[in-house]
C-alpha cells in the first residue's frame, strides 16, 4: 500500500514542502530514498521505539521511503512524525482520510512524546501558502506557528494525540494567536532606559543621532565610563519594528533555535552582544547545517561588539561585507544559503592598552606606537563603514551623586522616529532605502549637499583637523540625520559642525 504525508525542508530561511511517500509490500527490507541526512536516517530506529511503547508494532515487511523532492537535501528530526504516521497509514494499522489536508513536523522521543523543533514559524508560512487546511506539530511550537493567519495550528504533545485527532478520536482545540494583540503589547516594554544614564550628555546625543539615521558607532573611553551601559539602552530609543521586520526578526530566531519557550513574536528590536572569543561561524554563521550567526540575530536591531580589538582580526573582518551589502551567503558544494544581516553596528573599545590615554585622572603609561598598534588591531575598511566616532570621559563620583536622572528613552525615541518618518518621505520612491546610512555617494550630493558657507567650512575642519577623505562623506550623511532631528530641509553650518564632532579618531594627532 502507497501512502504520502506533507512536511517541510528547512534550508537557511527557505522552507521547501516535501511529500513522503512510503510504500509497503511483501519483504523484509527498509529501503530510504530522498538526501536524508543522519538524523532523518536515524529517525527509523526513533520510530520503531515509539510505535513499540504505545502498543503498535513496527511493520516486518519491505518498506520503501522517498522524501520528495529527491535531489534536496533534507536535514535534521522534524521527518519523524510524518515518517512515523505515513508508515501506520501504509501498513493500514491507522485509517483516516486527512493526510493530503496537514503537514505535519515533530521529533519523535523513544516513548513517542513530540520534541520541539526548529523552523516553526517559516515552515507555518510555507504551509498556509500551499493551502493545507492546518499544521500539526509539537505543542511547544504552537505558540510561534499560530501567529499566521488562516492556517489551522494544532499543538501536540505525543504520536498517541497525533492519530488520535486523524482518527476522529480527538477533537483537539486550535492554537489561536491575537498576533497583533501580542506584538503591540510588548513593543515598548523594556527593561533599560536612557532616564537612568546620569551625565554623558554628549555620548547620549551621539546615541540619539545614530538611532535617528540608522548609523553605526563606536565608542572610545576608558575602564568603567558606561559604554556598555549605555549601549544595552540603545534599543529602547530605535524606532519600533514594522510587523513585517518582527515577522522576519522571528523567522531568524526560530530557525536557529533561539526562540524562548511559548514566544510568538518577538516585538522589540534584538540585541546582540558576542564575546570577543565568537569565531567567524559563530558571528557570520555556517556550520555543517548552515545556521544564522549573530549578524542576522542581530536583524532589524543592533549588533554591539564590546571590546572591538580584543576580537580576532580575521573575525572582524568578515563583518566588511554584511555590513555593505546587508546580507550574508553561505556556500557550500552543492548549495547556498542565504540570511539577512541589516543592523546596527555599535561598538566600544579603550584608548590604548592601558585604557586612560587622554583620561585626565589618570597617567597613560602607554607610547604613542603602542598606541597606534592597538588602535590598528581595528582596520581602515572596518573602521569606513562607521559614521559616528565617539570619545567618553568617566563621570566623576561626585558629578554622578549630583547629576539628575537623564532623559527617558520614551522621550528619545518621539525624536528619533521623527526623523525617521522624514526619511521614509524622502527615500519612499529609492528601492532598499529606508534612512540615511544607507545613502550611496550620488544621494549624498542629492540630499545632504551643504551651501557654500558649508563647503568652506568642511574644507577649513579637514585641513585643520587632518581628517581623512574617507570623512568627507561620512560626515555630510550624519549631518543629514541631524538636519533631519532638528526639521531642516537644508544641511546647515550648525548640523556640519556637530557632525565633524563625530570623527574624532580621524584626526591624524589623535594618538598623540
Amino acid at each position: 500500500m502507497l501512502v504520502k504525508t506533507y512536511c517541510a525542508a528547512v534550508n537557511g530561511l527557505e522552507v521547501t514542502t516535501v511529500t513522503i511517500e512510503v510504500s509497503i509490500v511483501s519483504g523484509v527490507m527498509y529501503h530510504f530514498t530522498g538526501l536524508g541526512d543522519m538524523a532523518v536516517k536515524e529517525g527509523r530506529d526513533r520510530i520503531a521505539a515509539a510505535l513499540r511503547f504505545n502498543g503498535f508494532k513496527f511493520p516486518h515487511a519491505d518498506i520503501t521511503v522517498n522524501m520528495a523532492p529527491a535531489g534536496l537535501r533534507k536535514e535534521g528530526s522534524s521527518f519523524d512524525l510524518p515518517l512515523a504516521i505515513a508508515i501506520l497509514a501504509a501498513n493500514a494499522t491507522i485509517e483516516t482520510n486527512l493526510l493530503d489536508q496537514y503537514m505535519m513536523v515533530g521529533e519523535l522521543g523513544l516513548d513517542g512524546k513530540l520534541q520541539p523543533i526548529k523552523g516553526a514559524l517559516p515552515i507555518a508560512i510555507r504551509a498556509r501558502a500551499e493551502k493545507f487546511k492546518g499544521l500539526i506539530l509539537p505543542s511547544e511550537n504552537a505558540t510561534e506557528a499560530a501567529v499566521v493567519n488562516n492556517l489551522d495550528v494544532y499543538g501536540m504533545d505525543s504520536l498517541m494525540d497525533v492519530i488520535n485527532f486523524l482518527t476522529g478520536k480527538a477533537s483537539p482545540e486550535q492554537m489561536q494567536i491575537d498576533t497583533r494583540k501580542v506584538f503591540y503589547e510588548q513593543q515598548y516594554k523594556f527593561d533599560l532606559d536612557f532616564a537612568d544614564v546620569r551625565g554623558q550628555e554628549s555620548v547620549r546625543r551621539a546615541m540619539e543621532v545614530a538611532a535617528a539615521g540608522g548609523h553605526n558607532l563606536i565608542m572610545v573611553g576608558p575602564p568603567g565610563s558606561g559604554k556598555s551601559m549605555m549601549a544595552k539602552r540603545l534599543p529602547s530609543i530605535l524606532p519600533p519594528l514594522s510587523l513585517a521586520e518582527s515577522l522576519e526578526t522571528t523567522q531568524i530566531h526560530s530557525v536557529a533555535g533561539k526562540l524562548q519557550k511559548g514566544a510568538s513574536l518577538i516585538s522589540q528590536r534584538p540585541f546582540r552582544s558576542p564575546h570577543h572569543t565568537i569565531s567567524e561561524v559563530a558571528l557570520v554563521g555556517g556550520g555543517i547545517n548552515p545556521a544564522p550567526g549573530e549578524i542576522s540575530l542581530a536583524h532589524n536591531g543592533v549588533l554591539f561588539c564590546d571590546e572591538l580589538p580584543e576580537f580576532n582580526k580575521s573575525t572582524l573582518e568578515v563583518l566588511r561585507q554584511p555590513l555593505e551589502d546587508r546580507r550574508i551567503s553561505i556556500s557550500r558544494a552543492k548549495y547556498t544559503v542565504e540570511f539577512p544581516s541589516s543592523f546596527m553596528f555599535v561598538a566600544s573599545m579603550n584608548p590604548c592598552p592601558c585604557g586612560y590615554h587622554g583620561d585626565p585622572t589618570h597617567t597613560c603609561v602607554c607610547t604613542p606606537g603602542q598606541i597606534q598598534r592597538y588602535m590598528s588591531k581595528v582596520s581602515g575598511p572596518l573602521m569606513d563603514r562607521i559614521d559616528i566616532q565617539c570619545e567618553i570621559q568617566a563621570v566623576p563620583f561626585k558629578d554622578i551623586s549630583k547629576a539628575e536622572p537623564g532623559e527617558a528613552s520614551e522621550k528619545i525615541r518621539e525624536r528619533v522616529i521623527a526623523a525617521r518618518r522624514r526619511q521614509e518621505e524622502r527615500f519612499r520612491d529609492i528601492k532598499g532605502v529606508h534612512c540615511n546610512a544607507q545613502m550611496t555617494e550620488r544621494m549624498i550630493h542629492q540630499f545632504a549637499e551643504p551651501d557654500e558657507e558649508g563647503v568652506q567650512m568642511l574644507r577649513i575642519a579637514m585641513e585643520r583637523l587632518s581628517l581623512s577623505a574617507r570623512a568627507y562623506n561620512r560626515i555630510l550623511k550624519v549631518a543629514r540625520t541631524i538636519a533631519d532631528l532638528d526639521g531642516s530641509e537644508n544641511v546647515k553650518v550648525a548640523h556640519l559642525a556637530e557632525a565633524i564632532g563625530y570623527r574624532n579618531l580621524d584626526r591624524s594627532d589623535w594618538a598623540g
